[in-house]
């Protein structure tokens, strides 16, 4: 063997492991760049307080007692280039001078748009036959749970719901805010 074989066996694996090493090391950076930024999506929801807004969607004088009709707001999570689907409703029901009930205008089944039928006095869901009352609890069909409902409040004279960016799918009482 000559003395040039012995350097080659030598130093082979060395550079083995160096590139073996520097392989990893960029492996491993790599899956932090992309890592990093997918963690941060999907825990930031977690981390962020989302801020709720009340929209006005009419005057108090514009609900008459006893009637359920759709209000139309913009969204408060609409972006610039949102164009119609910063636009969003639900169904407010006045049942007394100051006393309001706002309802999502989305089933809880499946997510389709209800609709108000008032000679039945009832929602009901396209979709798959969903059926509400008229507080929003289920009459039948296959919805797990009554219609969500908005926060609503009378401010000088005006009629508001409490919305948030996050779709609506269960929103909680709070009395907090009057």
């Amino acid at each position: 063997m000559s003395d040039q074989d012995d350097h080659d066996r030598e130093t082979d694996p060395s550079r083995r492991r160096m590139l073996s090493r520097l392989s990893m090391t960029l492996a491993a950076l790599s899956s932090a760049v992309v890592g990093v930024p997918v963690v941060g999506f999907v825990l930031g929801p977690f981390t962020k307080r989302v801020k709720e807004v009340w929209r006005d969607v009419g005057s108090l004088r514009d609900f008459e007692i006893g009637e359920t009709v759709k209000v139309e707001y913009e969204d408060p999570s609409a972006l610039p280039w949102a164009g119609v689907t910063a636009h969003t409703a639900a169904w407010l029901r006045r049942n007394g001078e100051t006393d309001f009930k706002a309802f999502s205008v989305n089933c809880t089944h499946l997510g389709c748009p209800v609709r108000w039928i008032a000679s039945a006095d009832l929602f009901m869901c396209p979709c798959h036959g969903g059926v509400y009352y008229n507080d929003g609890t289920v009459a039948g069909g296959p919805p797990p749970r009554p219609l969500p409902q908005y926060p609503v409040r009378v401010h000088n004279g005006l009629v508001q719901i409490r919305t948030s960016p996050i779709p609506l799918t269960v929103y909680p009482e709070r009395k907090d805010e009057a």
